[in-house]
C-alpha cells in the first residue's frame, strides 16, 4: 500500500477516538447498517448557515469546518457554506435542515426555543456556563449525549461549533441606572435573554444581524446586543448609539452548533463521519481563539469614538438572575427531557463556579487591571 494513502487512510479511522472528536460520543459513530461507501467516493454537501458573511469570525467557523474536511479527504467530501438569507431565512436554518433542504446548518440553538425550550441549553442560559465549562460539560460531563437526545427528536446530529466566550451587554441609545429605566425599552435580544429582559419590562424583538443597525437608526429599537467588538465594530453599532454596556449576563458563553441530517450523516461513510466531527472540533476550538484575539483590539478602537462604556447596575443583574433561576425551575416543572438536561446542566455550573470562582477568579481579581472611570457602573 502506498505510504500517504495508510497514512491518511490511519489518520482518518483514528480521529473518531480522539478527543476532538468528541467524548461521550456514544451515538455518533457508524452504525450497524451503515452504507458501505467507497471512502474515496465524491460527495458534496450544502450548509445554511444563520450568519452573514461579513461576520468573518462567527460565520467563518463554516469555511474552517469545509477547508478541514475537504483536506482530511483529499478533497473527496466537499462542504458548500451560504450565509443566512442565500438558501434559507437566517431563522429557518435548523428547520431546513431536518427538513433534508440542506444537508447541514450552523446556527445558534437558542434561536429556536420555540420548537423545544431545551435547546437553549445547546447554546446558553442567562448566568450559565462560560465557554470552557461549557466544553468541559459537553465533551466529560455528559452533555453531549443528553443533547444528542434531544437534537434526535429533530433527526439531527449535533456537532460543536464554536463559541464566542462571554458576550457584552450591547448598546443603548440612552443610560439605564436603574430597573425602572429598562421598562419600556424596545430591544434586539434572542433566547432565555429575551425572556428575562420581557420580564423586566423590555419589548423585545429577535432580529438577524443584517437588520440591526438600521432599526437602531430608525429608532425601531432602543438597544441591541450581538457578540462583542469585534463584531459589534463591523456592524457599526457605535455610529447609532452612544452607551456600551457589560457584562452579557444572559450569553456568558453562547455555543454555536452544526446541524447535521442524521440521514445524511449515517449514508456517509465510517472515514468521512469520523473526517466530520475532527473538522467540527477544530472549528469549534478556533473560533473562541479568534474572538479572544481580536476583541481587544477592538474594544480600544470602539473607546476612541464618542461612546460610555458602563457595568450594568447590580440592581438590574439581581433581578435579572432572580427571573431566570425562576423561569428555569419553571420550564422543567412540567418537561421531563427538560428537567433532565437542566438537572445534570444545574450540578456542572455548580462544580465548575466553585472551580473557578478559586483559582481563576482568585488570579484575575488581583491580576486583571479595572476597567477605567468610562466603565463605572451607573448610578
Amino acid at each position: 500500500m502506498d505510504r500517504r494513502k495508510f497514512s491518511k487512510t490511519a489518520l482518518l479511522g483514528a480521529a473518531g477516538a480522539g478527543l476532538l472528536t468528541g467524548c461521550g460520543d456514544d451515538s455518533s459513530s457508524a452504525e450497524e447498517g451503515t452504507p458501505n461507501v467507497q471512502p474515496n467516493k465524491h460527495i458534496r454537501w450544502r450548509l445554511a448557515s444563520s450568519f452573514s458573511r461579513s461576520l468573518d469570525t462567527i460565520y467563518g467557523a463554516a469555511e474552517v469546518l469545509a477547508e478541514r474536511l475537504k483536506a482530511l479527504t483529499d478533497g473527496n467530501f466537499e462542504i458548500l457554506p451560504y450565509p443566512g438569507g442565500e438558501l434559507v431565512p437566517p431563522l429557518e436554518v435548523l428547520g431546513s435542515v431536518q427538513n433534508r433542504t440542506v444537508e447541514m446548518g450552523h446556527s445558534a440553538s437558542y434561536y429556536f426555543i420555540g420548537k423545544n425550550p431545551a435547546l437553549a441549553f445547546d447554546c446558553t442560559v442567562p448566568f450559565g456556563l462560560t465557554a470552557r465549562q461549557y466544553n468541559a460539560w459537553l465533551y466529560y460531563g455528559g452533555g453531549m449525549e443528553l443533547l444528542r437526545a434531544l437534537f434526535a427528536d429533530f433527526n439531527i446530529l449535533n456537532l460543536p461549533g464554536g463559541n464566542t466566550g462571554t458576550q457584552m451587554g450591547g448598546w443603548f441609545k440612552t443610560g439605564v441606572a436603574s430597573l425602572d429605566d429598562m421598562r419600556g425599552l424596545k430591544m434586539r435580544i434572542p433566547g432565555l435573554g429575551g425572556q428575562v429582559m420581557s420580564e423586566m419590562g423590555v419589548n423585545t424583538q429577535v432580529l438577524p444581524s443584517g437588520e440591526i443597525y438600521p432599526s437602531l437608526e430608525r429608532g425601531a429599537i432602543d438597544a441591541a446586543e450581538w457578540v462583542g467588538p469585534y463584531d459589534d465594530e463591523k456592524l457599526d453599532f457605535h455610529e447609532v448609539s452612544q452607551y456600551y454596556y457589560f457584562p452579557g449576563w444572559w450569553e456568558p458563553g453562547p455555543a454555536l452548533t452544526f446541524y447535521v441530517n442524521r440521514d445524511a450523516y449515517d449514508a456517509l461513510p465510517s472515514q468521512y463521519q469520523d473526517a466530520l466531527k475532527t473538522a467540527a472540533s477544530e472549528a469549534n476550538v478556533r473560533m473562541l481563539a479568534e474572538y479572544d484575539h481580536k476583541n481587544p483590539a477592538a474594544l480600544d478602537r470602539l473607546l476612541d469614538h464618542d461612546i460610555t462604556l458602563r457595568r450594568f447596575p447590580d440592581e438590574v443583574m439581581r433581578r435579572a438572575q432572580e427571573i431566570t433561576t425562576q423561569r428555569l425551575e419553571d420550564n422543567a416543572s412540567g418537561n421531563p427531557q427538560y428537567r433532565t438536561i437542566y438537572e445534570a446542566y444545574k450540578d456542572a455550573r455548580e462544580d465548575a463556579y466553585r472551580w473557578f470562582g478559586t483559582a481563576e477568579m482568585g488570579y484575575a481579581d488581583f491580576a486583571f487591571p479595572r476597567a477605567g472611570t468610562q466603565a463605572s457602573p451607573s448610578t
